[in-house]
This record gives C-alpha cells, structure tokens and sequence, in this order.
C-alpha cells in the first residue's frame, strides 16, 4: 500500500509535518510495511516559508528592510542551497502582524520592505523568485515594492511621492530609468488565491481596507486613488490591471506585481504543490491523505485540500480528509470531491482540550481508517 500525506496545518495545535508523522504511526500499526510519503502543503500564506523550506533545501536569509511605518526590521526570507531560488513571504515586511491594532492605517503603511526583500534575492542571485502575498497591512497598489526596485513616482509638479495608500491619487508620472536591471531577468510567480479586481466594488480598497484600518472615508478615497493609479500604469505600460484577475489582492500588490515585477500570479497551494514535486509522487498511490483544522464552506476557495484533491482526481487516487472539526453536508462533501473525511475529535470539551489532544486523536483517527481499508481488501 502507498498512502501520500498532504495537508495543511491545524492552525495553534500541530504542523504539517507533525500530521505526517502522527498519521504515519496510525497507518503502520496496521500496514507496517506500506510506503508513506510524507509531504506537507500550504496555500502561500503565513507559514508557507516553514513548508517550502525542505522543498528548496533552502535556508533562511535575514535582512534589513522597512516594516509598514517605514521603521527598520530584520526580517528573512528563504534562499535555496543553490542561490536560483527564493520564497519570500510579504507579511514579514509588509504584514498587519508586524504593527499594533492602534497603528493599523492602510492610508499611512507601505510595501517597502517587501521590494527589499526581492531586491536583496536578486542581489544574491536568485533568478526565480516565489512571492506569498498573504496577511499584508497595506494599500499602496504596490508602489512601495517597486520603490525599493527603482521606480520612482512623481506627482504632477515632478516631485517624489512617498509610496503609500494616501498618495496613489497623485501619482502623474512613473519614472522607470533606475530600476534594478536584474529584475528582468527573474522569473517571479506570485501566490494569490483571490480574484479581487483592482478597484470597485469588489476591489482592494473596498473588500479588505477597513480589515486594514481604514474609516469609510478612507476606503471611497482609497478606491478613487486606485482607480487613478491604474490609468497612470496603463499609459505608462500598457497594462490594463483592472482586467487582471486577482490584481486586487494585498491591498493591489496582485496587479503591481504583474506590471513592475512582470509576475505571474498563481494558486498559491499549486505552487507549493509544485515545488513539493507533488504530482509525480502521486503516481501510484493507494490514498492520499490530507487534513487542516477545519472542513467547512471556504475550504474550496483556493485552500490547501482544494489543490490536493484536483490533483488526486486527475490520477484517479482516493483521498481522505482528517480534520479537527467537519462543518459540511454530505452533499457538499460529495462536491467537493472528498472520499472520506473525519472529524478526529473524540471528547466533548473545549477548544483547548482539543488542541491538547490532537496528536492522541489524530493517531487513532489514522488507525481506524487503515484498519478499514484493511478490511475493504480482505
């Protein structure tokens, strides 16, 4: 029996990496001689750079840079063994998690550090970049990035603008004689999991602003300088980021990546799929495995085991969910594609209770599934 393992992680209480080993240990009590492979997943967001690292045989790379507010942070990102590849993760530049909830003003913070970040992979000769725009506190449609990469942005009277929300309305002019000549010769991929238009309705500012601090007046003001700063890119290159999928994502960073970065923007669990070599060890399998702390409705909006189970369709493998908490029908489960799944809670009791008892739950969850397949083939 071949059983691949590929989950997320239940968020406060175990890893990816501990779900392997724990649901490994459930497994061989039953089939000791089956084949386990073990690789745990992400969707690109907070976290993903403890996931990737094995992946790239990489090590973690600190550097200066700017948070939010422009102070200097010592932050890291990943680096392969071999200097080509780079992961780096927005929110540990340019993340809500970096200020207080009393400093939490889209209006007012920038993606400087985030463009220090990529400037400092390029510099050490990284030629394929893997960006995670998850958690950002920002809404300057990426200026800051591009900022420290070289662009400068000039308002009307050509002086320097300041690369944060509050100043996307009055950029006039975007100057690209000093950017990093590196920078063409990369290939970036962006992990972004939502479709979020630039500017709208259902744009950056109104969807995710007030989550970032901005007052209603802000979100209209925001909204407009958006708008605005789009006309400017598409003159400038031609690009229109309204009619870009996603270009909304991280307060406009999904559509400053693809006009100053010339980015791809991507699943961010295919992309960890991918570098995880995920579809080729598939091949062969029994059953894959997945699991995350909680199965309800979002699952399938571009999470971990969404990516998981397209992929084991396509090579007609069964795949079983282990969960701390199931929060689907029947009909929803059967829709989403899912052959078994379980909530691994064995007690009534509180959240904490559950959390301490995960891993005793998630072995023996493993075990009765193994012994049911077990069953299925005698």
């Amino acid at each position: 029996m071949k059983f691949i393992l590929a989950p997320d992680k239940y968020k406060g209480s175990l890893t990816g990496r501990e779900f392997c080993e724990t649901v490994a240990l459930g497994i061989k009590k039953v089939f000791p001689n089956a084949e386990i492979i073990s690789r745990p997943l992400a969707d690109g967001g907070d976290g993903t750079i403890d996931v990737v690292a094995d992946y790239l045989n990489a090590s973690k790379v600190s550097v200066k840079v700017k948070d939010p507010l422009f102070r200097e942070i010592t932050t890291q990102y990943l680096l392969s063994e071999d200097k080509q590849t780079a992961f780096i993760e927005m929110s540990e530049a340019s993340g809500y998690k970096l200020l207080e909830k009393s400093e939490m003003n889209c209006m007012d913070t920038t993606t400087l550090g985030t463009g220090g970040m990529i400037a400092d992979a390029l510099e050490k000769g990284a030629k394929s970049i893997v960006l995670g725009i998850g958690g950002s506190a920002t809404n300057d449609g990426g200026m800051g990035m591009a900022q420290a990469l070289g662009y400068s942005f000039l308002d009307a009277y050509g002086n320097e603008l300041e690369p944060i929300g509050r100043n996307l309305e009055n950029v006039s002019e975007i100057n690209q004689d000093n950017v990093n000549p590196k920078l063409s010769k990369a290939k970036i991929q962006v992990a972004c999991d939502v479709n979020n238009p630039f500017y709208g309705e259902n744009g950056a500012a109104k969807i995710y602003g007030a989550q970032k601090g901005a007052s209603m007046e802000d979100i209209e003001f925001l909204d407009k300088g958006l708008e605005s700063f789009a006309k400017v890119l598409q003159s400038t290159f031609g690009v229109d980021v309204q009619n870009i999928a996603g270009a909304g994502a991280a307060g406009g960073v999904g559509g400053g990546a693809v006009v100053f970065l010339n980015a791809e923007l991507a699943s961010g669990v295919d992309l960890v799929m991918e570098l995880a070599n995920f579809d080729e060890v598939l091949k062969g399998a029994d059953w894959v495995i997945t699991g995350e702390g909680q199965l309800d409705g979002q699952t399938f909006s571009g999470k971990t085991i969404s990516g998981v189970v397209q992929s084991a369709k396509r090579e007609n493998v069964p795949i079983a969910a282990f969960c701390g908490s199931i929060d689907v029908t029947i009909e929803e489960m059967q829709k989403m594609g899912l052959d078994y799944a379980v909530s691994i809670l064995n007690q009534i009791g509180n959240l904490d209770d559950a959390k301490a008892k995960t891993t005793e739950n998630l072995e023996l969850a493993s075990y009765n599934f193994a012994h049911l397949v077990k069953l299925s083939k005698d």
